[in-house]
């Protein structure tokens, strides 16, 4: 009975030691990718069935499904609505978990025909996977004949038989997979879907108010209030305020409609909304549209559709629900100059999200903001209404740099933080320059202090373009280690005999890897790190375009998925012990670093 016990005592140590050996920094928890993602297959005539078992904790990317036949006319895979997933770096992706079933129609397959199927995905404690790419073998299907019959010319292969591994293959994001017989193009990082944008519709109610007050809009509303009214100056409070309220209903109405349309349009196309050409392009479209609100050119509907639609509204009976609610559809359609550069640009943004219940809401919101103010006049009277003058033009060139934002927005995610932080630093001087000279002709004594705000606002904003020009602090230069790049495995034995006795650290790092962000963010960042870090060797791969080579290098390495970051002793050899998977932060990475020099 003793021996019993000591030997289940032993047993038990051993079992905490051996977990303790698992969960120590620099060992791998994290499974090889068919187990994380098991993936099988099942053909019966024109009927494919792709299945995909994914373990707890683990999860896969939607738009990082290709599909490419060989040999063979499918109709587009069916993949199912997954859930959102949202990280600093790429926004909202959709993704997969527990289980994914992609049904596949086969119209018809040759002898050899086959399907190569290319996935990727992560694990939630921060470690990604290349992508992954399997060939199937599809059975000979013959195209459906006119009496709809089909026939299959070879037996499908016995059940054990299992797709055969491919060099893994580049993957494009898009919204929705496709068939295709071409190679495929080039990778790229995981697409936001949809796209993250600078604000929320609850701003274009804003933007709507802001609207109603430019010299275009804000003289028209006390005529406008008379139509509604039928020209009745003695109608009960409850009455006027119903007429302008739906009037407003109508309006808002036809800018719904036209947010919605806009927005599906915007669904079906939002892989390529997202390449960079089309970007560029939307920048150029803002950019014009704000140049209108500056005054140097007129951008409006074409004066024959204005009158006749304006003749449409006029006859139309004011003092009616009815007719005053179909007045306001029409109106909506009658765009002013101060109005229409920007509805383009709310229109563009709705259609860079894709999303219906933002285009909807957002388009709805810009109308009710233009109608406050309306309903106001219609039940108050003028008295409430500011008196007209220059300032209207000044709200009009306002929204002006308002439009000038969106460009910077896109382009931003284009050419990266650090200019995209330059083009936020010019749009700043400019707005508020603007502002400070605008206000000198100002005779208030409080407009003193607004004066000193803008200008001392000004200068801040151009913080980023002094430290462009003239060098930026010594601390800035050091926010990122400089690692030398390595891309075979040629170059890397080459880099490691050339450190000369030196102790490397070779960083594993790819674009859709969003822990090798977090570390480039936080971690190499830390002052704590670098310090620890000097005097070692600092080598990088990015495998990011999951080439060949790439995939030579990682198999030569035996590193299943990112980030992964190797060391190895001054003598050339790694330290399997001292490896590290997933992401750490700064202070536990740096304190890994020290137990690896100590």
């Amino acid at each position: 009975m003793a021996y019993r016990i000591i030997t289940l005592i032993l047993l038990l140590c051993s079992a905490s030691a051996t977990a303790g050996l698992f969960d120590a920094p620099g060992r791998s928890n994290f499974v090889p990718a068919d187990q994380a993602f098991a993936f099988d297959f099942q053909q019966q005539q024109h009927d494919l069935n792709l299945s995909w078992q994914i373990k707890d904790g683990y999860y896969l990317y939607r738009q990082q499904f290709t599909f490419r036949a060989a040999g063979a006319t499918l109709d587009e895979p069916a993949l199912p609505a997954g859930e959102w997933h949202e990280d600093e770096f790429y926004g909202k992706s959709e993704i997969f978990r527990q289980r994914l079933t992609v049904p596949v129609t086969v119209k018809q397959a040759d002898k050899d025909a086959t399907l190569t199927v290319t996935w990727q995905g992560c694990a939630d404690a921060g470690f990604c996977y290349p992508p992954e790419t399997k060939v199937i073998p599809l059975s000979a299907v013959l195209a459906a004949s006119a009496d709809g019959q089909a026939s299959t010319i070879d037996p499908a292969p016995p059940p054990s038989s299992r797709p055969v591994f491919n060099p893994p293959l580049p993957v494009e994001p898009r919204p929705s997979p496709e068939i295709a017989t071409s190679p495929a193009p080039a990778s790229a990082p995981p697409a936001d879907a949809p796209a993250r944008l600078p604000f929320t519709a609850l701003w274009a109610l804003l933007i709507g108010i802001g609207i109603a007050f430019t010299p275009c809009v804000l003289p028209m509303y006390p005529l406008i209030s008379g139509i509604v009214l039928g020209g009745k100056q003695r109608l009960s409070t409850a009455r006027a305020l119903l007429l302008a309220f739906i009037y407003v209903q109508g309006m808002a109405l036809t800018y719904t409609a036209l947010g919605l349309v806009v927005a599906a349009a915007g669904l079906q196309f939002q892989a390529a909304l997202q390449h960079p050409y089309v970007l560029v392009g939307l920048s150029a479209v803002f950019i014009l549209l704000a140049l209108s609100m500056f005054g140097l050119f007129t951008l409006q509907l074409p004066s024959s559709l204005q009158t006749r639609l304006a003749l449409l509204s006029n006859k139309r009976q004011g003092g009616s629900p009815g007719g005053v609610f179909a007045m306001g559809a029409i109106a909506g359609l009658i765009c002013s100059p101060c109005t229409t550069a920007p509805l383009s640009a709310i229109l563009l943004y709705i259609a860079q999200s894709g999303n219906l219940w933002l285009g909807g809401g957002t388009l709805y919101l810009y109308a009710l903001g233009m109608g406050l103010p309306l309903i106001l006049v219609t039940v108050f009277g003028n008295r409430l209404l500011p008196k007209s003058g220059p300032w209207m033009g000044h709200v009009k060139t306002a929204f002006g740099f308002v439009i000038l934002a969106l460009p910077v927005f896109l382009l931003e995610r284009i050419l990266g933080d650090q200019w995209g932080l330059r083009l936020w630093s010019m749009l700043g001087i400019a707005f508020f320059s603007w502002a400070f000279i605008t206000s000198l002709g100002a005779t208030r004594p409080w407009m003193r202090l607004v004066q000193i705000i803008l200008l001392a606002a000004a200068l801040v904003s151009a913080r980023p373009l002094q430290d462009w020009a003239f060098g930026a602090p010594a601390l800035e230069q050091q926010a990122h280690l400089a690692f030398t790049r390595v891309s075979s495995v040629a170059e890397l034995d080459r880099a490691l005999a050339q450190a000369k006795g030196q102790p490397v650290m070779l960083d594993l790092y790819a674009d859709w890897c969003v822990a090798c962000k977090e570390f480039e963010k936080y971690t190499f960042s830390s002052p704590d790190v670098q310090q620890a870090l000097k005097g070692v060797v600092l080598l990088q791969v990015d495998v990011t375009k999951n080439s060949p080579q790439d995939a030579a290098l990682l198999k030569r390495l035996q590193v299943l998925g990112l980030p992964t970051i190797l060391f190895f002793n001054a003598q050339g050899q790694e330290q399997p012990d001292r490896r590290v998977t997933g992401f750490m932060d700064a202070a536990a990475f740096s304190a890994h670093l020290r137990d690896w020099q100590a």
